[in-house]
């Protein structure tokens, strides 16, 4: 076969196509475009003449223009919107130059181009090679078309992102390198595609549904999670991690991408919430879907699609774990920005996507994509997951109280009000917190939010079920005789003692008599308990309209070997009144990791040496043992710097350098974790402004 001897040259024209697609933070040999806009290749070993050249464009396992999986286009004098075209832009003695554009809905993912001229005759085509086509949201006629310049920047190229965690009382937050244009990643996000049951079950179908932004999230929601299909990451909210890595100790998705391909696509261990969001984030802006991490606080899981989250108590004031549902401290999940055509224009915009296997969804664990504003007009009847995602932000809480021994439930209290709240994503363009509880549902208390509220329920068909472990009207409208509350006295600092006061107030004109139970508990962020840390009880008459104060301190010897890795801990006194109801006071309490210090100790310029400096302080009159220093940042260093740290004697401090060669100029991040035996994972992180 004479074939070889004309096989073409490609000039894929890289860096030029790259500028105009805005896929020059790649740092690919392939060429990586966006659908709807044209690109320029070159080749030569064509004979004339080119006006008779036919291209075409593959994807997938069995190619085909009905599938919209192969294209066939000869040269045109202009582009077409709707399907692919070649314009000839100029031609030399034996090389020709084309511009291609493929249609804003053409699937996405690594194509194969080949061209035909007619001099060849019956043989095959001859192949130039291929290429990576990708979302453009920069394009009108694109389903993720995001018309804000500055949100494009932010959405699809960011990678550094801040997710927001702690409790609704006190609200951290930690850096993440999301780092979706690092080596590799566009290939293991594009092999999470054909690792998919879809892929598995009808690969043909499944490429061809690839041009739909709702069909790809809803898959990368469960690919993101290893529960029915060998994903990327395996949940784990035991307390224990061993055998893995601790959730909170990951800095960035990039390691966690590599390692789920490194192991031949085992499982990597362990992800929590954020690490599932933060995950899906890289994936779904490297593949070019507007994508950002939402925390929601005070995060209901209802399990049983009743929009009512249920919690039981004994009576010393144990939470019994007795219900599928709970209330997380948080929960972060993604929104995504695309079109609804299914739904109609109103619910285009955000739509919320969840990796976090909590309830399966279409008989797998996959969450969305739920309309954003269908959530807050409370139409749940709508694709996909809404009564899941409406509950997580807006369900009633019911309390009750189990006598153990007769297994009698009586309710303390409802709520109405607390779940869902101060909803937090960074701002654009700046390294700040953004409240949009606002747009996921009307103000609490408000009429607006208790019509939609009944809405939901009656689109459910919950109004007019009976329901025999509801709460009887009776039931909801006791008024209790006394209040109470938890008020923090001190630092609320791992390494501290905890100091609290239980504060009890007499509602009525006469004096009560009321017996309290009180525990402390070590919890994971989904407020589950783990190790029990302290408990007590008191007997106290408080006179008429009086308020007494309880001070309660727990030592940080005995909270210390209790806590995991997540610092926090449930405090909650159940109070028994005399000829009274029960009054439940609880509040969930997150302890800070003592601080870290990085310093830049000169300036930071490309491909210069500069020294860095983190420093550390032991607060605690022990030493602290293996630590540990890890170090990220694109732009800053090539991969994962790990450095074993000497002891750190009581209440001294250490200081560790190491050197950074920054490869590109502009605003980069630099993610710090440090962990030790007493305090895992203290993250920071700092902008260096790299210069020239």
């Amino acid at each position: 076969m004479g074939q070889a001897a004309t096989q073409p040259s490609t000039n894929w024209h890289l860096k030029e196509n790259a500028r105009d697609h805005h896929t020059s933070k790649f740092h690919s040999e392939e060429l990586i475009v966006r659908r709807g806009q044209a690109f320029i290749i070159s080749f030569n070993g064509v004979e004339q003449p080119e006006q008779n050249l036919t291209f075409i464009a593959e994807i997938g396992p069995k190619p085909s223009k009905l599938t919209k999986t192969q294209a066939t286009f000869g040269i045109s004098s202009t582009v077409s919107k709707e399907s692919w075209s070649a314009v000839l832009q100029s031609t030399s003695s034996n090389s020709v130059s084309i511009s291609i554009s493929s249609p804003p809905n053409a699937v996405i993912g690594r194509y194969k181009l080949s061209v035909q001229s007619p001099s060849s005759g019956s043989s095959s085509p001859t192949s130039l090679g291929t290429f990576v086509l990708l979302f453009n949201p920069w394009s009108s006629g694109d389903d993720v078309f995001m018309p804000n310049k500055a949100e494009c920047e932010e959405y699809v190229l960011e990678e550094f992102g801040i997710i927001y965690a702690g409790n609704k009382n006190r609200i951290s937050s930690f850096g993440w390198n999301f780092g979706q244009f690092q080596d590799d990643i566009l290939n293991i996000c594009l092999a999470m595609l054909d690792r998919s049951l879809n892929y598995r079950q009808d690969s043909v179908t499944d490429v061809s549904h690839r041009y739909d932004p709702k069909y790809l999230g809803r898959v990368l929601s469960a690919m993101v999670n290893a529960n029915d299909d060998q994903g990327v990451l395996l949940g784990n909210w035991s307390g224990n991690y061993e055998g893995g890595k601790s959730p909170s100790s990951w800095t960035g998705s990039g390691e966690i991408l590599q390692k789920w391909k490194k192991s031949g696509f085992r499982p990597v261990r362990y992800g929590q919430c954020w690490v599932f969001a933060a995950v899906l984030t890289t994936v779904l802006r490297c593949l070019g879907i507007p994508t950002r991490t939402i925390t929601n606080f005070s995060s209901a899981h209802d399990a049983d699609g009743n929009l009512r989250v249920d919690e039981f108590y004994d009576a010393s004031g144990n939470n019994l774990n007795r219900s599928a549902d709970s209330i997380w401290n948080f929960h972060v999940w993604n929104e995504s920005w695309f079109s609804r055509s299914d739904l109609g224009p109103s619910y285009n915009g955000w739509q919320i996507l969840d990796a976090t296997p909590q309830e399966e969804s279409g008989g797998i664990y996959q969450c969305g994509p739920a309309s954003r504003h269908a959530i807050k007009e409370g139409d749940v009847n709508l694709d996909y997951d809404c009564p899941f995602v409406f509950a997580e932000v807006n369900a009633d809480c019911m309390y009750w109280n189990i006598d153990l021994a007769t297994g009698k439930k009586t309710l303390i209290f409802s709520q109405s009000t607390t779940i869902g709240e101060f909803m937090s994503t960074k701002a654009v363009g700046r390294d700040d917190r953004v409240d949009v509880t606002n747009d996921y549902k009307y103000e609490e208390g408000s009429r607006k939010e208790r019509e939609i509220f009944k809405k939901a329920r009656k689109k459910l068909g919950l109004e007019d079920k009976f329901d025999p472990t509801a709460p009887t009207q009776e039931e909801i409208d006791q008024k209790p005789d006394i209040s109470g509350k938890f008020k923090v006295a001190g630092p609320l600092e791992v390494g501290k003692d905890l100091n609290l006061i239980l504060v009890l107030a007499n509602l009525q004109s006469e004096a009560k008599t009321v017996h309290v139970n009180m525990t402390a508990w070590s919890t994971v962020y989904t407020r589950r308990p783990v190790n029990e840390i302290w408990k007590d009880s008191i007997s106290v008459t408080v006179s008429p309209k009086e308020e007494k104060q309880f001070p309660i301190k727990i030592p940080y010897p005995e909270y210390q070997q209790q806590l995991t890795t997540d610092n926090m801990i449930q405090v909650t006194a159940l109070c028994h009144v005399e000829g009274g109801i029960q009054v439940l006071v609880q509040r969930d309490i997150s302890l800070d990791n003592p601080t870290i210090d990085i310093q830049i100790l000169g300036e930071a310029k490309v491909n210069k040496e500069v020294d860095v400096e983190v420093i550390f302080t032991n607060p605690i009159d022990t030493d602290v043992m293996a630590c540990v220093l890890q170090v990220e940042g694109n732009g800053l260093l090539k991969e994962i710097l790990e450095i074993n740290v000497p002891p750190v004697k009581a209440s001294e401090t250490s200081s560790t350098k190491f050197q950074l060669i920054p490869s590109e100029a502009g605003l980069k991040h630099l993610l710090v974790n440090f962990s030790c035996d007493k305090f895992p994972n203290i993250k920071t992180f700092k902008m260096v402004n790299v210069i020239d």
